[in-house]
């Protein structure tokens, strides 16, 4: 059957709220000094009309169910790939959007495996900037061990309880497809851009995107593509109280993303017998070095992305702290005040709202021994670390041998290391149009702000260029509660086949609305 989706309307890891015991007085009497709260209102946007659009409910779901039986995992090792699942799913996609694959453009891209989906839908104008919606194919693993934690069988795609369960429904196969569906629905209309849309579909997000989605960055750019209008990825869902302090249905649009590099820590020594000791064995060594990194934590700044952040969601958190807010939100990089001091100090309290101030430096991998009784002749640890801007693999690693100040520890780069992202600008036409799709599918109750992503996709090897500065963010798919959002990497991952509907709807929608776009 044919299901009505009736739109009420309106006019990644989150980030983040945040509530201090302080003297109100106090705080308003330092605030009138530093910002003007007059100039501190809301910006959520109001007056959309409302839209109603058809969606092929049933097939969408009988599609979706089904791509999520190809087990397109990105392991670690990245030799272990199964080339099966990623020629199959390409395949599906063929059958099942069979006016996409005769009108779009297809390529795909990736080194050194070629897996990416690159499609190309000619606009009816060439002089205008083209869009860009980018989505990934590939998934977690499911642990052997997590596997009677599942309710279901987590790659048959099964449909029951109002649900359409398995790893990859909602990370990230429901935007794929969703994207597709809404493509294939405007093509059997007869409907043409103006400009020209692409579709990027990665297949190792889950691994940093070296070889899909920064394979199908250079083509473009040596194609000379000058600047996108629009780009648009992958992220966090709608959600009723993702952001501490609103209760409110949220929908966080990402701006900005930290960069990536792990680094590789080992020292090589003399090993023996664990009945003779020496005075400092290797693994003693290199977890001293751990614990001196973990001490010398990177200073803390107020990023640019969260100020366009606390400007948008900061008028609708708590009132007593509307002073903190505004002055983080009105505040000039590169100095701090001491609103904004009081702001850092609460925010460094919590794991979640730290990681937005400063580079972070995690230790994620230790290896050492292969028996009782042998002392190692080596040991290797792995640290994470997520960098502001300006925190270039350079600069962590000349921090990181501050830090250890031992001569016997050797470091190198094991990853493909990204920076951190230009920043959107969420006053933008583009931004804008996002908010505006986003209220005309899932209505007036509800905030939408732009947000630091403290974790991040591989779209930040667009972001990072200068032809796509402006990449916003966000998973278009409503949940209900924080809860769900647990089945991202956890189990049990599952979205409501109600609200895939509104996805397909929400693509649908935003094709038109980048007509509007100049």
């Amino acid at each position: 059957m044919r299901k009505s989706l009736v739109i009420a309307v309106c006019t990644s890891v989150l980030f983040i709220g945040c509530k201090q015991n302080q003297d109100q007085t106090s705080s308003e009497s330092q605030a009138k000094e530093a910002v003007n709260l007059d100039d501190f209102t809301s910006m959520q946007m109001t007056g959309v009309e409302q839209i109603s659009i058809d969606v092929d409910l049933d097939g969408a779901i009988k599609r979706l169910s089904k791509g999520v039986t190809y087990k397109t995992i990105s392991n670690q090792d990245r030799e272990d790939f199964d080339t099966e699942a990623f020629t199959g799913y390409h395949a599906f996609l063929e059958q099942s959007y069979p006016n996409v694959h005769k009108t779009l453009k297809k390529e795909v891209h990736g080194d050194p495996r070629p897996y990416s989906l690159l499609y190309t839908w000619e606009g009816k104008d060439p002089t205008l900037q083209p869009a860009l919606f980018y989505a990934h194919m590939d998934v977690v693993p499911v642990p052997e061990d997590s596997r009677d934690q599942w309710k279901v069988e987590p790659f048959a795609g099964t449909v029951k309880d109002g649900y359409i369960w398995g790893r990859g429904v909602l990370d990230d196969k429901n935007q794929v497809q969703a994207i597709l569906e809404a493509a294939e629905m405007k093509i059997k209309e007869g409907w043409q851009p103006s400009r020209t849309i692409y579709f990027v579909f990665g297949q190792d997000e889950e691994v940093g995107g070296a070889e899909g989605a920064k394979k199908i960055a250079d083509v473009l750019e040596e194609r000379g593509i000058e600047r996108f209008v629009y780009v648009m990825d992958e992220s966090a869902p709608l959600t009723p109280g993702i952001f501490p302090g609103i209760e409110e249905n949220t929908a966080l649009i990402g701006i900005a993303q930290k960069g990536f590099i792990s680094l590789e820590l080992a020292i090589n020594g003399v090993g023996g017998h664990s009945s003779m000791p020496p005075e400092e064995s290797n693994i003693g060594i290199l977890a001293e070095a751990i614990t001196k990194l973990e001490a010398a934590q990177f200073p803390y700044r107020i990023h640019p992305a969260v100020r366009q952040q606390y400007r948008y969601m900061g008028p609708e958190l708590d009132a007593e702290n509307q002073p903190l807010y505004a002055a983080v939100a009105f505040g000039k990089d590169g100095e701090i005040t001491d609103l904004e001091q009081q702001f850092i100090d609460e925010m460094a309290k919590n794991e979640v709202t730290r990681a937005m101030l400063h580079t972070t430096i995690a230790p994620t991998i230790f290896n050492a021994g292969i028996k009782d009784n042998v002392l190692p002749p080596s040991a290797t640890a792995v640290v994470n670390f997520r960098p502001m801007p300006g925190d270039n693999p350079e600069v962590i690693m000349e921090h990181v041998k501050n830090a250890i100040d031992d001569d016997r520890i050797t470091m190198r780069d094991i990853s493909a290391s990204t920076p951190a992202t230009n920043i959107a600008d969420a006053s933008t036409g583009a931004y804008k149009m996002l908010e505006k799709t986003i209220r005309q599918i899932w209505g007036n109750d509800l905030i939408v702000s732009p947000f630091f992503v403290v974790g991040g996709s591989d779209s930040k090897h667009f972001q990072s260029r200068p032809f796509a500065p402006d990449v916003y963010t966000i998973t278009a798919i409503q949940l209900e509660n924080t809860e769900e959002f647990k089945g991202f990497h956890g189990v049990n991952e599952r979205i409501l086949v109600e609200e895939y509907a509104k996805s397909i709807g929400f693509f649908y929608q935003i094709f038109d609305n980048l007509e509007e776009l100049k």
